[in-house]
């Protein structure tokens, strides 16, 4: 009896193998430049909608993808997400993510929101126009991002610091669209108009105009939705003093290109694990729900058409958006900074 009990005892304990396997595939390790209440609640609701657990490791964008050239193929990720088409590119270019093709992805996401070739997807849109005070800038006096550098702007526009990837990606599109002199031009007259250096992040500028530092910045929207959305009265009071314009948005060529929009995005990595695990957490982040929740908590605007949007961003009002593939933001990026440096933009 005792080799029928050994034989026995083999089928158990290989069946108990093949259940722990497949359990330990059942999961997706994800690094994340946005932060964790940004995307956690979202990854919690995947895994309980499809019993895969998310690994979730956040970080700077930058330093996450140096973290993923230095781990090379004994990384753990699977997925990689941040925000910028810039960075998007630079993780392509380093060879961190590897190209993947996804049907639904490529059916719901517009061909100009994700890299051509499968690397990345764009999952959510950032829209980057003319954030003003209310009670010191007349409408008339507000037309393109080109307008800033006029004279009438002099000594009233606070700018964000060139070092960052929104400013970077902004001027890699404009480029796209006038041309690198008249770029270049563009910048060298908003310098001139500036109210003070620039330092500080997006917030920082917004609380500059509304305490009148200045009267003009060019920010992300939704750090103003934070504001208006804010618990606390001085960021309420703050944003009760700033509105939106959206520039570029009639007349011919550049003059009607419509605001600029960028993403944040995801990619599969390349030497990642859990390739099924990551594809069906790519095509829950561009579910409705998903889109829905970044719209309604964190006030980005959906990638998928038809996706509703919060009321926030209704109050923001109507616009026309910068038809660019945006893979033309990372192509032009190296350029982009450079004429930033040519243009004193600090």
């Amino acid at each position: 009896m005792r080799p029928i009990n050994t034989f026995i005892l083999s089928i158990i304990a290989a069946s108990f193998l093949c259940v722990t396997n497949a359990q330990a595939a059942d999961i997706v390790n994800v690094y994340s430049a946005r932060k964790e209440a940004l995307i956690k609640p979202l990854l919690d609701e995947f895994s309980a909608t499809t019993s895969i657990k998310v690994n979730l490791i956040t970080g700077k964008a930058d330093a996450l993808l140096k973290r993923l050239q230095v781990e090379g193929s004994a990384s753990p990720a699977d997925v990689f997400i941040t925000v910028d088409a810039g960075r998007l590119h630079r993780a392509k270019q380093a060879g961190v993510l590897k190209p993947v093709s996804l049907a639904l992805l490529e059916q719901r996401i517009p061909q100009a929101l994700r890299d051509s070739a499968g690397y990345w997807y764009g999952l959510t849109l950032r829209a980057r126009p003319i954030i003003y005070a209310k009670q010191r800038v007349q409408l008339n006096e507000l037309s393109t991002y080109e307008e800033l550098a006029s004279k009438t702007w002099a000594g009233r526009i606070c700018l964000r610091s060139s070092q960052a990837i929104y400013n970077q990606s902004l001027v890699a599109a404009t480029m796209d669209s006038i041309g690198a002199e008249a770029t270049l031009n563009w910048m060298q007259g908003m310098v001139n108009n500036l109210a003070k250096p620039p330092s500080g992040g997006d917030v920082d500028q917004l609380k500059a105009v509304a305490a009148g530092v200045c009267d003009a910045t060019i920010a992300n929207t939704y750090y103003l939705g934070r504001l208006i959305n804010s618990s606390k009265p001085a960021e309420q009071a703050v944003a009760s003093n700033l509105a939106v314009f959206w520039p570029n948005q009639s007349g011919e060529g550049g003059q009607g290109r419509g605001a600029h929009f960028n993403v944040s995005g995801a990619g599969m990595t390349k030497y990642g694990k859990h390739p099924e695990q990551a594809k069906a957490l790519l095509e829950y982040l561009a579910s409705d729900a998903a889109q829905r929740w970044y719209a309604d908590i964190n006030n980005e605007y959906p990638v998928v058409a038809g996706v509703g949007i919060s009321e926030t961003l209704k109050g923001f009002g109507r616009y026309k958006m910068d038809p660019i593939n945006l893979e033309i933001l990372g192509q032009n990026n190296r350029q982009a900074v450079q004429l930033m440096d040519r243009a004193g933009w600090r």
